[in-house]
């Protein structure tokens, strides 16, 4: 199992430890806000090390997310093991991240996406924060009420990079530097779409009972309708979606997509649960 933090060396293994046996191909792992490697997730039933954690928590936050992605993409280049493909886990933010690889980065080829509380229509907001974080969440607010979509803070505070502000739509599309772009706002690039169709299953899983992901809807893909910040809606009623922009509406079609819900505060899932639900989709 590889566990992904950006600019940290990978840590390679053929996912033994989650007891998927020889076969299977290689998991890679990228953790969420204010996690490391040592903690990918805030839920059990995974396990990784790290003699970097602290620069690991650190790149959650300030590093800016399309250089952690483009450093991560030359890691899994340059790793013989990956060669014939691997699949991925990504934890909240790190959903987007993986999706982000996976559109631009085709080789080695991922093959499963699996999204656990990942925000793909990105968040308007942090009602609560991760462990130890909330006093750098305090100051992420504060940043983002002044100033979410100006050049310097785009640049460097990694949460403004996937902020998505439905009153102002034409703001985020145009100066979104990470999300704006995978999710094809200024324009198609065929390419991503290309390379997030080639995965043989995109797996979205949304907790149920989450307080710290607005809107929750986010992690299956939908928002908040435009204009406005209290009626969501879901994917399939999205321009995203019925424009096709991303190829995701013929993936559905194909039976690539699945949505999957589990009762639970954000991040926070039972090691039996990983186990009948999410390694099925590793063998």
């Amino acid at each position: 199992m590889a566990a992904l933090g950006a600019a940290v060396p990978l840590l390679l293994g053929l996912g033994l430890g989650l007891g998927l046996g020889h076969a299977a191909p290689p998991v890679v792992l990228w953790h969420g806000m204010g996690g490391n490697e040592n903690n990918p997730s805030h839920g059990k039933g995974t396990s990784c090390a790290s003699s970097s954690g602290c620069q690991d928590v650190e790149n959650s936050f300030f590093m800016n997310a399309n250089d952690q992605v483009r450093e991560v993409c030359r890691q899994l280049a340059a790793d013989p093991h990956l060669k014939g493909g691997y699949n991925a886990i990504g934890f909240s933010q790190g959903g987007q991240f993986l999706r982000a690889v996976a559109q631009r980065c085709p080789s080695p080829p991922m093959l499963n996406l699996i999204s656990v509380g990942g925000q793909h229509q990105g968040v308007f907001g942090f009602p609560r924060c991760p462990g130890e974080s909330s006093h750098i969440c305090d100051w992420i607010r504060k940043t983002l009420d002044l100033g979410a979509y100006t050049p310097a803070v785009q640049e460097h505070l990694v949460q403004a990079e996937y902020w998505h502000d439905p009153l102002r739509e034409e703001d985020y599309r145009k100066s979104s530097i990470f999300l704006a772009d995978i999710n094809q706002e200024r324009g198609i690039n065929e390419t991503y779409k290309k390379n997030l169709m080639a995965l043989k299953r995109f797996v979205m899983v949304k907790f149920l009972n989450d307080t710290m992901v607005d809107p929750p809807i986010s992690e299956w893909f939908g928002f908040y309708k435009s204009g406005q910040a209290k009626e969501t809606i879901p994917l399939r009623e999205t321009p995203l979606y019925t424009e096709d922009r991303l190829g995701l509406q013929e993936m559905d079609k194909a039976g690539k997509l699945l949505f999957l819900g589990v009762e639970g505060e954000h991040l926070q899932f039972s090691e039996q649960w990983f186990c009948a639900t999410i390694l099925p989709f590793l063998q």
